[in-house]
């Protein structure tokens, strides 16, 4: 990475953007008819498929149910062929626990559980091609498969990552962005509160810098939820067309 300019002069990134642009989100719902909500998304190349199932019944030990609310369950993988690395194991790793992990608290932070106790919500997450953003990816397809699914939610959960190079705040980070290795972010946001489902660091940052970067990403989110938003309705128009509605 020695010598790349991840900033030019003008303003302009690696791959020709601005810094608090978006890579370019194509989406779509309802993509498996077998499953209870699907959703498959595009951030620039990286690649994300979401399905989800339940409520339903808790699946295994009955002990595990929660009398006052359901359990979510979050499990992430990544395709073989997602990057340019061979992994022997593309789920059950660190790395994939730690991005279940990261999914279940972001979505129960946004899943009204309290309405389906002693239930289950299955959330699977599969990447299928890596190239930065994979956890705002993952968060925004499966934001798409749970509300195709119906399940009722506070708000969108919408997440876009974001950095800092040459005193400015970048938004959306590519995988040439990420492994330039300064710091980022990644922050989940439910964009109608501003209440921060999950925000997660993984380089230090000086405190002066820290609000300049998180604005960057939380405008990032609120665009990314204009473009989620705009999926929902079309999806919701074809189904109404579908029906005779």
């Amino acid at each position: 990475m020695a010598g790349l300019e991840l900033l030019s002069d003008q303003g302009y990134r690696v791959d020709g953007r601005r810094a608090g642009e978006l890579r370019k989100i194509q989406a779509r719902m309802g993509v498996f008819a077998q499953a209870d909500g699907s959703a498959y998304i595009e951030q620039g190349n990286t690649k994300a498929l979401a399905v989800v199932y339940g409520p339903h019944e808790i699946r295994g030990s009955r002990a595990r149910a929660l009398p006052d609310r359901a359990l979510v369950n979050c499990q992430y993988s990544s395709a073989t062929f997602s990057t340019g690395e061979r992994k022997r194991r593309p789920h059950g790793d660190r790395k994939s626990c730690e991005m279940g992990l990261q999914l279940r608290q972001t979505f129960e932070a946004a899943i009204l559980t309290q309405l389906h106790p002693r239930s289950q919500i299955d959330i699977y997450v599969q990447v299928l091609q890596a190239d930065g953003g994979t956890y705002a990816a993952c968060v925004n397809a499966a934001t798409l498969a749970v509300l195709d699914a119906g399940i009722p939610m506070r708000d969108f959960v919408c997440a876009c990552s974001a950095g800092f190079v040459d005193g400015t705040a970048l938004a959306d980070l590519s995988h040439v962005e990420e492994a330039a290795g300064g710091p980022q972010l990644a922050l989940a946001l439910l964009p109608a509160s501003g209440q921060i489902a999950l925000l997660e660091m993984d380089a230090r940052l000086h405190e002066d810098h820290l609000e300049q970067v998180l604005e960057a990403a939380a405008q990032a989110a609120q665009d990314v939820h204009i473009l989620l938003d705009r999926v929902v309705r079309q999806h919701v128009r074809e189904a109404s067309i579908l029906l005779g509605d």
